[in-house]
Order: C-alpha cells, then sequence, then structure tokens
C-alpha cells in the first residue's frame, strides 16, 4: 500500500496504522468468514481499540463497512452474472437467503430479485475506503474512495467529460435526522445520476458526498444536458423511517487529462465543485 499524503500526528499515527492493517485485513477475506476478533488480533490492538479507531476514522462501525462492501460486490454479480441469489448469499458469507435479503435491502432499499429487475447502471454505491486521502491529520477522517480497478478505462477517456456531483447538505443530515436518512440520500443521488447516464455510462462514488459520471463526450452542450437532468430532481423527497429527506445535487464538469493522476483528478473534482457551491450554477474547468 502506498504512503498516505498526509502527515499523521505522533498521538494518532498507531489508530492510523490499526485502521489501515484493519482496512488490508476487510477487503483480502471478504470471501471469507471472520469475526472483529480476528480483525483485532490481525492488528495487534484489543477488539475496542479496532472499534474505536474504526468509526472514528469512517464514522461508520467495522460490521456496517464489511456489509455495505459485501452488498456492492454482490450487486455487481446479480447484474453481471447468472448466479442466483441463494449462491451470491452463499459466497458473501451469508447463511441463508433471508439474512441475505435484509443486508441486502437495507443498502440498495430493495430486494435482491428487485435490484436485478430495475436497476440501471453502475453499483459502485460503496468502493472501498481509500486511506491515501484524509481530511486532516488531527481529525483523522477518510473521506475518499479508491477508485483504481478503473484506471485503465479512465485513462482511455482522456479529453473526454466528466461530470462531478455533490450532495448539498450530507452532513447536516446526518447530523439531525441521523445515518439512516443519511444513506438514503446518497442512495437516491446515485439512482440519479446512473439514470441519467443510462446503463453505459459508468458512474462512480469518490467520496462521502462525491461522484462522478464518465460520459465518454466531447461535447459541452450534450454533458449539460445530462447534468440538468440530474438537477431537475433537486429538492425532491424520498422517504426513510423518520419522514421525508430532501436531496439535491451540485455540478461541475473536468475533463480527463492525458497523464491521469488520482491526486489531480481528486483536486479538480474538488476545485470545480467548490465553484459550483459558489456560483450554484453548472461549471466547467478544463
Amino acid at each position: 500500500m502506498q504512503q498516505s499524503n498526509i502527515n499523521i500526528i505522533p498521538e494518532y499515527r498507531n489508530g492510523f496504522f490499526i485502521f489501515v492493517s484493519a482496512l488490508d485485513f476487510i477487503e483480502s477475506n471478504l470471501l471469507e468468514d471472520f469475526s472483529q476478533e480476528e480483525i483485532a488480533r490481525a492488528c495487534y490492538c484489543s477488539l475496542s481499540s479496532l472499534q474505536k479507531t474504526w468509526k472514528y476514522v469512517t464514522h461508520m462501525s467495522v460490521k456496517e463497512y464489511i456489509s455495505k462492501r459485501r452488498m456492492t460486490l454482490a450487486s455487481r454479480e446479480l447484474l453481471e452474472t447468472d448466479s442466483t441469489v441463494l449462491d451470491i448469499a452463499m459466497k458473501y458469507r451469508y447463511n441463508s437467503h433471508e439474512v441475505f435479503t435484509r443486508a441486502f435491502k437495507k443498502v440498495w432499499g430493495v430486494s435482491p430479485s428487485a435490484f436485478k429487475r430495475e436497476w440501471k447502471g453502475s453499483c459502485e454505491l460503496y468502493p472501498r475506503l481509500n486511506p491515501e486521502y484524509l481530511e486532516g491529520a488531527y481529525k483523522m477522517n477518510v473521506k475518499k474512495f479508491d477508485i483504481r480497478e478503473f484506471y485503465d478505462y479512465l485513462k482511455s477517456q482522456a479529453g473526454t467529460y466528466v461530470l462531478c456531483f455533490d450532495i448539498q447538505h450530507l452532513m447536516v443530515t446526518n447530523n439531525e435526522l441521523g445515518s439512516e436518512a443519511g444513506d438514503k440520500v446518497i442512495l437516491e443521488a446515485f439512482r440519479r445520476i446512473n439514470e441519467a447516464a443510462g446503463e453505459d455510462i459508468l458512474c462512480l462514488r469518490m467520496g462521502g458526498d462525491e461522484f462522478v459520471m464518465i460520459t465518454e463526450s466531447t461535447d459541452a452542450s450534450e454533458v449539460t444536458a445530462i447534468a440538468e437532468k440530474v438537477l431537475s430532481q433537486n429538492g425532491n423527497k424520498v422517504p426513510y423511517s423518520g419522514g421525508m429527506v430532501e436531496v439535491s445535487l451540485r455540478c461541475g464538469v473536468i475533463v480527463i487529462g492525458k497523464s491521469l493522476k488520482y491526486s489531480v483528478l481528486c483536486d479538480d473534482l474538488n476545485k470545480v465543485l467548490e465553484r459550483a457551491r459558489v456560483s450554484g450554477k453548472i461549471e466547467f474547468i478544463s
């Protein structure tokens, strides 16, 4: 694993190493049956230290992260293979169709069979976290996902437009209404983006509230029309257990460079979305 581009101050360094070791263990064993105690042993720390560190860095529990990652990978298999729901449930270590379906509905909002019939587009709702990109040395929060498996495809699209979206007020939603409402907002935002993209355009979640759509287009008017289709739904609400919550997004547009670097992609995404936050309009940077 590459080193973080943030210098972690000494009192946080041990926690950072616990997190990175736990992340590697989890991602290497998603198809295996393991306990949180086994993760802690692999990290040379206590179970309580593991759980506290993970929650502090990711704002979710270890169990929740494992479930969201497994459901992201399982959703791919539902759309891309002929495997049965039970076969996929067993592969991802769920001991029954019913247990798997409950876990799947918690992440995707529908049953696996309904998802297979209805979902259009990318399934990258919860990619692997990327510890190279932290909010800051003192907060030590991971804010970016790892999309390196898509690099070859991204490089092949040099010179084309990427639509960058972020969710408005997601932190407020999480703080005031809870993480369940926040997860519903994230899912609805991803659904809208995928729906506007169609089935052949790749959409990825880049950060907690950030998404990109690889349009394969060099036509500014075409990508503007796609962005407007997404933004036309701003203000529409979705249900959660406490009532209804509003979902609104912002959009900026960047161009994939010939020499693609993840850090540059992240910087450009942040820059164009900051412009969109200030102007309230769809912003372009080249």
